[in-house]
């Protein structure tokens, strides 16, 4: 019996009375008040000059850089340590994925070998926020400036972190968010873009609504896509916006209690540095071994503590051509594992897991 599941939503809330709302308005679809106001008010949290909903977050991945142009041939650098919607949106339009390796401390991308990997065919730098903690902004920034290439952000797991006292999100040409049901904000299914580039949104906002011009019924001025979100996961994303203070405010509370009861346990935690903040959207343990991941992941199971393993590595996907070694991302990958992590954790729930963490590990 699953007594700690990895993730539930937190749904306590005006999510019910504003789904009722949206109901009874007959506004269900992709236009409605709520989305309007979704938009407006992420936009107004992030402090970024706008934003617009999508379906899901893999979709704003990809009309991100349809906007912007990235085409066959032009090159994307990635981790190769990341969900890969990451590197399936780059294919979706043409463009190569150059694969990156990671840093041992923050797991993110590292920036050193970012700086390696341009070439002339290099268009953009796709930096992803692992598991909440931000990556080195103001080292890729610079790349991205000597470079004369587009810095893009996937934040889907990352709402709510801050580098250098700025929202992830606020750094990118274009930037992305998931709201799926394990996300620290949730409408569902559905995601953001944002900006402080209004023109670039205004033109990702043309695309997702199947181009139809504004002033011609029924024309579609270019290819376009249905991407839109729905007025009904906008109301869920309303009423998690008015939550989103507490909900980061428990999870960081739900890491330190980790961090109190692991400590000197022989597992570590993702560094997050100094100028970063995170939003510890799962915490996320690294093992000292590969077997002694698995022994974890079995005990915890049988004691009713579910975990999940640390992504794969996308360059060794089947339908990947990219044989290249990178040591760094290959250990996490094979020795990292994410707890349970979701805002209604209480300190007693993290002593009995932690307990059972360390009575394999120690």
């Amino acid at each position: 019996m699953l007594r700690y599941p990895v993730y539930k939503p937190y749904l306590e809330g005006n999510e019910r009375k504003y789904l009722n709302q949206a109901l009874d308005s007959g506004w269900i679809s992709s236009k409605g008040d709520f989305l309007s106001n979704f938009e407006a008010q992420f936009a107004s949290y992030l402090d970024v000059e706008s934003a617009t909903a999508v379906s899901n977050g893999t979709v704003a991945l990809h009309v991100i850089l349809q906007a912007l142009g990235v085409k066959q041939g032009d090159e994307v650098i990635v981790p190769t340590f990341t969900y890969i919607a990451s590197v399936n949106a780059i294919l979706y339009v043409g463009a190569i994925p150059v694969f990156v390796d990671s840093l041992h401390g923050s797991w993110n991308l590292d920036p050193e070998d970012v700086r390696r990997k341009v070439n002339d065919k290099t268009v953009a730098i796709m930096a992803v926020h692992l598991y909440g903690n931000p990556c080195r902004m103001a080292d890729l920034l610079d790349i991205c400036t000597e470079f004369n290439l587009m810095l893009l952000e996937d934040a889907a797991e990352a709402f709510g972190s801050k580098y250098e006292g700025r929202f992830v999100g606020s750094f990118g040409k274009l930037s992305t968010f998931s709201f799926f049901g394990n996300k620290t904000l949730t409408t569902g299914e559905g995601g953001m873009i944002v900006s402080n580039d209004s023109a670039s949104v205004d033109r990702v906002a043309h695309l997702k609504s199947q181009a139809v011009d504004s002033q011609k019924e029924y024309w579609h001025d270019e290819l376009g896509f249905n991407y839109r979100m729905t007025n009904l996961c906008a109301a869920i994303g309303v009423a998690q916006l008015e939550v989103a203070d507490l909900i980061l405010k428990r999870k960081r509370t739900i890491f330190s209690w980790y961090k109190k009861f692991l400590h000197n346990s022989g597992v570590e935690f993702q560094l997050i540095e100094s100028n970063a903040e995170s939003s510890y959207w799962m915490v996320s343990i690294l093992c000292q071994s590969e077997q002694m991941r698995s022994i974890l992941r079995g005990e915890l199971k049988a004691r009713g503590i579910e975990t999940r393993p640390a992504f794969p590595l996308a360059n060794r996907m089947p339908y990947i051509d990219y044989p290249a070694s990178f040591p760094v991302a290959d250990l996490i990958s094979r020795c990292a594992l994410n707890l349970p992590s979701y805002p209604a954790l209480e300190e007693g729930d993290v002593a009995t897991i932690s307990m059972c963490i360390r009575d394999v590990v120690d």
